[in-house]
């Protein structure tokens, strides 16, 4: 296996490309790193991106949002007071990945690469719309968070490329957000399922809203009809009820040994409107 150090992007990009066996990238390392201690994979490159500068920082963007390099931890990310002000539905979920020493390591970018389904901090980026910056050979993109998971342990990426940084937007007036998930144990499991909510409201009328499930489809899952069911709505019983209603009608789970589908089924609707309350909460206190 040969280890690399690159100094920007750009040399890992170049890297990447003349490598002929596997390759992988190395950010955190909570993945890779143990994934080499069981032998699931081999890699013939090793690309350690943390000595290229500025992937430790936070920084606002000009519009008012926040740029997170890659190699931010999620220790790191629940001591950052903007982003915890901003975006607290996201740090909740980074949270919640591993224990307290992987928080030391672990990344929003790892966790989102890593490509499950039931990624903790995935759904939190994507009910914020967040996206995230590409360099590869044929240079450099921004892409949605939802298009990046294609399914179990594999992303959209194209051979070469890397993500440069997190992308997530102003937060805006009066809005909140939330993430919950359901674990058979108090901490330290893998989500049944995972619920991330984010919305806007002028006044007591929410006016935009974006829904992310986890652990119900192949891949982190945008609910459009979920979301629409409480915009222009106060979030009184019969939206919670729609809301619930949509979200259970976009999960396709599976059957497996911590849950059945139907199981699934039950728990998103039920999860979905106790995080609509917390991110309505949150857009209210915003607005006092």
């Amino acid at each position: 296996m040969r280890f690399h150090t690159p100094q920007s992007f750009e040399q890992a990009v170049a890297i990447a490309t003349g490598a002929s066996g596997l390759t992988r990238f190395l950010a955190g390392g909570t993945d890779v790193l143990v994934q080499l201690r069981v032998a699931i994979v081999t890699p013939d490159d090793l690309i350690d991106l943390k000595h290229i500068p500025g992937v430790k920082d936070i920084t606002r963007t000009d519009e008012g949002g926040w740029r997170i390099g890659i190699a931010v931890s999620g220790a790191e990310l629940r001591r950052h007071a903007g982003v915890c002000a901003d975006w607290p539905g996201v740090v909740e979920g980074m949270q919640l990945v591993g224990s307290t020493q992987v928080q030391g390591r672990a990344t929003l970018v790892g966790n989102l690469c890593n490509g499950s389904p039931a990624a903790d901090s995935v759904p939190g980026m994507v009910a914020a719309g967040a996206k995230v910056s590409v360099i590869g050979p044929n240079g450099s993109r921004e892409v949605a968070v939802e298009n990046i998971p294609a399914g179990p342990s594999r992303t959209t990426l194209q051979p070469g490329e890397v993500i440069t940084a997190i992308l997530l937007p102003p937060r805006g007036t009066q809005g909140g957000d939330a993430y919950l998930r359901f674990i058979p144990r108090t901490e330290m499991d893998i989500a049944v399922v995972g619920v991330a909510v984010n919305l806007r409201c002028d006044g007591s009328k929410i006016t935009e809203a974006r829904i992310a499930l986890g652990a119900v489809a192949p891949k982190i899952l945008l609910a459009p009809a979920a979301a629409q069911a409480i915009i222009g709505t106060t979030l009184d019983d019969a939206a919670l009820a729609a809301l619930s209603a949509a979200a259970i009608s976009a999960s396709t789970p599976i059957s497996d040994k911590r849950g059945t589908a139907t199981f699934r089924k039950d728990i998103v609707g039920v999860l979905v409107q106790r995080a609509a309350r917390i991110a309505y909460a949150r857009a209210e206190g915003a607005a006092a």
